[in-house]
């Protein structure tokens, strides 16, 4: 008989997608239906109340969230909280059908709230229902903090009562024994789909792109893809171009792709910077488009003030596109100095104008970079080997059932 999981997840597919949300559909369409069934309660965004997508089936709860151009503008808290006391009430409805094996949060955000109270009565009424805990975060802990307000107690609960700990990087392993885990833990990274972002797009697809985007041929294009918000520090980003003057009668040119709080105060400060006809905003890309973006770009940068792993710097290096980041929470896993990447200090636009020269003028390094970046994506952060182990984690939380 086939295990039978519960996931708690804010966010899910279509509308509601970033790197904790590709990991759920990578992971858990690589896992057959007859060896784990999974179920999911999720924030009802633009999409129906049930509906299999993969090997999820997905449960939607709270008011309808609208849907503007495909994406969903920042959810309110006090749709967060309605969450968390539907998300527990359905999965106690669930429960007395599915009676399930394990539950598993991803991310120790509002959906983990949901988990630790279902966790707390299941074991009132005598039924000890393994709890596994994915840490994904990013944000630093003063933000953490700030955001939870009088929830911070509670939220520390959370890591008290899982009873093992996935975290994607070392840095949140850390960070979950911090927080007060007692449990046994270990280090899972998110993967990559090597061979959609590593495949190099025709001539054709490379030079309609960066014509619809306004590129000359001759322009150095820099790209980061992220959420606009300030842990990923992109006002710096924007004012490095003021340290980047043309270079051999090219000029420098950058792409962001993705939406946040921030995409009206950003845009803004480029316009005050007069830097418009130098910075793009994409705005909303999706995740099967990404590669061919990273393929018509020079440079990869994202520096991060905060990062629990980062996808997207993954995703960049399988592309073949050298990556400039900081050395911050769990880049440091991937990102060596030299050998895989380069590191620019936090809050500095000079030093990454610094590192996007080294990669200019160092040919070899480059190359060498690329490779040795590539060859780490292809080898160590592999959906299939990623997926494997998270399976022996659920069977090693809930081992009475078959293996």
């Amino acid at each position: 008989m086939a295990k039978k999981s519960l996931i708690f997840s804010l966010a899910y597919y279509p509308h509601l997608v970033g790197g904790a949300e590709v990991a759920i559909r990578e992971i858990t369409n690589r896992i057959q239906r007859d060896d784990i069934e999974f179920d999911m309660i999720t924030l009802y965004a633009g999409a129906k109340r049930f509906e299999r997508i993969g090997n999820v089936n997905v449960y939607r709860v709270g008011p309808k969230i609208n849907i503007e151009g495909n994406k969903v503008k920042n959810i309110s808290y006090f749709i967060k909280f309605q969450y968390v006391a539907l998300a527990f009430f359905k999965a106690l409805l669930l429960e007395r059908r599915n009676h399930y094996d394990f539950i598993w949060s991803v991310m120790a955000s509002f959906n983990s709230f949901s988990a630790l109270f279902f966790k707390i009565v299941s074991k009132i009424f005598n039924k000890e229902i393994p709890f596994l805990l994915t840490l994904q975060e990013g944000d630093s802990l003063t933000h953490i903090k700030k955001a939870l307000g009088f929830m911070y107690p509670l939220y520390l609960q959370i890591f008290k009562k899982a009873d093992y700990i996935q975290a994607i990087s070392t840095f949140l392993e850390k960070f979950g024994r911090e927080m007060g885990a007692q449990c046994p833990s270990c280090v899972v990274p998110n993967g990559v789909d090597f061979e959609h972002f590593s495949k190099k797009p025709t001539v054709g697809q490379m030079r309609a792109l960066r014509d619809e985007l306004g590129l000359k041929e001759s322009d150095i294009v820099l790209i980061t893809t992220s959420r606009l918000v300030q842990k990923n520090g992109l006002s710096d980003l924007i004012e490095s171009l003021l340290h980047l003057p043309p270079y051999n009668n090219r000029e420098f040119k950058l792409i962001i792709l993705g939406t946040g709080p921030l995409e009206n105060f950003l845009k803004e400060k480029t316009k005050v910077l007069k830097l418009e006809d130098r910075v793009k905003f994409v705005g909303y890309v999706r995740h099967i488009e990404m590669p061919l973006y990273l393929h018509i770009s020079d440079i990869f940068i994202r520096p991060s003030i905060s990062e629990g792993m980062g996808i997207s710097f993954i995703e960049a290096m399988a592309s073949d596109t050298p990556v400039i980041a900081t050395p911050v929470g769990g880049i440091v896993d991937f990102l060596k100095e030299g050998k895989t990447g380069l590191f620019c200090m936090v809050n500095n636009g000079e030093s990454i104008a610094e590192n996007v020269h080294t990669l200019l003028n160092n040919d070899n390094m480059r190359e060498d970079i690329v490779k040795n970046a590539r060859d780490m994506v292809k080898k160590d952060y592999n959906w299939n080997l990623i997926a494997e182990e998270m399976r022996s984690i659920f069977y090693t939380i809930s081992p009475n059932t078959k293996k």
